[in-house]
């Protein structure tokens, strides 16, 4: 997967958050190409050494942390004294680690595959947690970047309760005082009086919606729309499509996927991981950047 850069957002993380973020996005549309790459190169990796690699991930680990003597080996990873030799000989034969006074210490090559495994952990544990998410919106993979939602809140539809990702939602309305985000629908569905009372009276929103879709917001709420956008408090643009639903508040970002077919919220990921909000703004940016203005006029 692969995110739109989306221009500059206005997203108030600190430069070194911002370098974090281009680089994970940097990465993120490299990837695709790594695997051409290599080939190019012709120095592939043997995928048994791939899998040794990761097999050895937590001694790898361990000694990411600190250098340990064999006996530390033995203790942190719970093994034998002729496992912490096999493992001790295996990282020497392959340039990972070295002893120094009777420790062992990775090297500068051992310390970089060390990081990139424990990357590729997170990547999958994160994939994993957000699967619901991924298959409702299978079609704009390529719009949506895994790194940033590591620790998000995965908030899921069930049969007994269908509601639970638009509850989640809301109750994160509530509590912010401004709210900004797109949709491939209604944000809420329009029977949701609580929502909608919110965005006509206490949140200071922005909401970026397909045209049909705010038009049947003035259907229902014709009055109270009409008011909220003449008084500023709620503005409203349009643009054609989205890859999913976004929303942003005063300290979490989320990100919505819907069923197809129904029209219902299916997931609800949200975060308030700083890198997560700069993804989420540089997105909002350049999606607001492809609409059109709603004026109360209009």
């Amino acid at each position: 997967m692969h995110s739109s850069d989306g221009g500059s957002g206005g997203g108030n993380g600190s430069p070194q958050e911002a370098s974090v973020l281009d680089a994970v996005l940097e990465n993120a549309r490299n990837r695709r190409y790594l695997g051409q790459r290599l080939s190019t190169a012709g120095e592939r990796v043997e995928t048994d050494d791939l899998v040794d690699i990761v097999r050895h991930g937590p001694l790898l680990e361990a000694l990411l942390d600190e250098p340990l003597d064999r006996r530390g080996i033995e203790e942190r990873l719970d093994v034998s004294k002729a496992t912490s030799h096999r493992f001790t000989r295996w990282l020497d034969e392959r340039g990972l680690g070295e002893r120094i006074d009777h420790r062992f210490r990775l090297t500068g090559l051992g310390e970089v595959v060390a990081e990139e495994v424990l990357r590729f952990e997170a990547n999958v544990r994160t994939a994993r947690r957000l699967t619901p998410l991924l298959d409702a919106i299978c079609d704009d993979h390529d719009e949506f970047v895994v790194e940033p939602f590591a620790d998000a809140t995965v908030t899921v539809a069930a049969p007994e309760d269908p509601y639970r990702p638009v509850e989640r939602f809301v109750e994160l309305v509530r509590g912010s005082e401004t709210f900004r985000g797109f949709n491939t629908t209604h944000m809420a569905p329009l029977v949701l009086g609580e929502f909608h009372r919110h965005i006509f009276d206490e949140t200071e929103t922005e909401i970026i919606y397909r045209p049909e879709i705010v038009a049947r917001l003035f259907e229902t709420y014709p009055e109270r729309a009409q008011n909220a956008v003449e008084r500023g408090h709620l503005r409203l643009r349009t643009r054609g499509d989205f890859p999913y639903g976004l929303a942003i508040y005063d300290d979490r970002v989320g990100i919505g996927g819907y069923d197809g077919t129904t029209g219902l919220m299916e997931v609800f990921v949200d975060t308030d991981a700083p890198i997560a909000r700069q993804w989420a703004e540089r997105v909002y940016a350049s999606v607001r950047a492809d609409s059109e203005s709603l004026d109360a006029e209009s």
